[in-house]
């Protein structure tokens, strides 16, 4: 099963910017006024239409598994702000967040021992 999670942005140029530029994603136009964002099997759909009457709000956090996520954040950890840096957490992931350029926070785990 794959899971397509379509969240509203703010403006889908900069949206996609972002994800190309600094979290190394590839984006395509998938629809009117739409764009799907992917990486390893990861994938976002993000909108600017408001399909909510909502500004972009997500009361949580997207958690998107990594190979190497020691090697993932020293890629990143230079091009944009972090949330929580990189660190292990008591319920064995190891991981960190950053807030993207709509205000939600994508974290980037990978299991502890590499699993």
């Amino acid at each position: 099963m794959t899971l397509s999670i379509l969240l509203r942005c703010f403006e889908i140029e900069q949206t996609r910017n972002f994800y190309e530029s600094v979290l190394g994603f590839s984006a395509i136009s998938t629809a009117d006024s739409t764009i799907t964002v992917s990486k390893d099997g990861a994938r976002l759909v993000f909108t600017d239409r408001d399909l909510w009457h909502a500004n972009p709000i997500l009361s949580g956090t997207i958690y998107l598994t990594v190979a190497d996520v020691d090697e993932y954040f020293s890629i990143i950890k230079d091009k944009t702000s972090i949330a929580w840096p990189l660190q292990d957490m008591t319920y064995g992931s190891r991981e960190f967040a950053v807030a993207d350029c709509n205000g939600y926070l994508i974290a980037f785990q990978q299991a502890m021992g590499g699993q």
